[in-house]
């Protein structure tokens, strides 16, 4: 039986009556979350599939998005993390209506506190600084908690000399903190070549979508970069640039492919192959003297 006609069969049979009948016209009892719908390709897959395949698309190979724990436990090693900052909550810098309020209703949702994770970790034995921004949380604006966290993470690992790894996700900056949100670029920005300039490893993952101020600040600032096939990558949004110079944007234009011809990002890898890849570039950059890995 092809999965076509088994999804055929799945369909009949949850939307059909109690009693067998068929289900009155645009009724549907299929359960909630049985079935995931590739918005590409709209290939139907088992969800329990389809997660355990880390998310992605068996057919198109389409990167659905991770929430920051979901990532985290594809990524490092088990039990690894040890967690920065896990409390710290952003306050209401310029008294935006229902800021504090929406905060709440995403910490009761997302179980975050904001929407940035950041600790130490291993992949694969090798000690890093891991930064992992989650979508789900105000499309992973950056705002004074996001800021904060990344710089006191660039910070540890400059002063305990490790290596970074920060896995992006971000609409940019956020707009309910103001100007206290547009700081947090310079802010990161600034964390960043400090540890750069103490001849320490940073490695940016541009997962979907990464944009704005993050973009414009550390997420481009990695001393290699690696995105996730396909995912938007940018700053201004195509019909602003394209309102702006007057011209027509190429059809893959902000695509981690038109990034990886146009020499912005590095390599586009695949996220069953990160882990794997994370690991020996971490191996490949290790600080050796007189011959012996430290």
């Amino acid at each position: 039986m092809q999965l076509e006609d088994l999804f055929s069969v799945v369909r009949t049979r949850f939307n059909s009556d109690s009693d067998g009948e068929p289900a009155k016209k645009g009724k549907t009892n299929i359960p909630k979350g049985l079935l995931f719908k590739c918005p590409r390709c709209s290939n139907n897959t088992f969800m329990e599939d389809f997660t355990s395949n880390g998310k992605v698309c068996p057919r198109c190979n389409y990167h659905s998005r991770l929430t920051a724990r979901e990532r985290l436990d594809i990524t490092i090693d088990k039990e690894s993390l040890k967690e920065f900052d896990a409390a710290m909550v952003s306050k209401n810098p310029i008294d935006f209506p229902d800021y504090e309020e929406k905060q709440k209703q995403l910490r009761e949702k997302t179980g975050l506190k904001d929407a940035v994770i950041t600790g130490t970790a291993k992949i694969r034995g090798e000690d890093i600084v891991i930064i992992v921004m989650d979508s789900n949380y105000m499309m992973a604006s950056m705002g004074s908690v996001v800021g904060e966290k990344i710089t006191r993470a660039f910070e540890y690992a400059t002063e305990h000399k490790l290596p970074v790894i920060a896995f992006t996700a971000s609409g940019g900056a956020r707009m309910q903190e103001g100007i206290v949100s547009l700081m947090q670029m310079a802010k990161t920005s600034g964390a960043v070549g400090r540890h750069s300039a103490a001849g320490l490893l940073y490695i940016t993952v541009m997962t979907d979508p990464t944009t704005g101020g993050v973009t414009a600040s550390f997420a481009s600032l990695g001393d290699i970069i690696i995105a996730e096939p396909k995912v938007l990558i940018g700053f201004a949004g195509r019909r602003v640039i394209e309102g702006t110079i007057k011209q027509k944007l190429p059809d893959d234009f902000q695509s981690a492919e038109f990034m990886l011809e146009n020499g912005f990002v590095d390599m586009i890898v695949d996220r069953k192959k990160m882990r794997r890849t994370l690991a020996h570039l971490l191996k490949l950059h290790k600080p050796y003297k007189g011959g012996v890995s430290l």
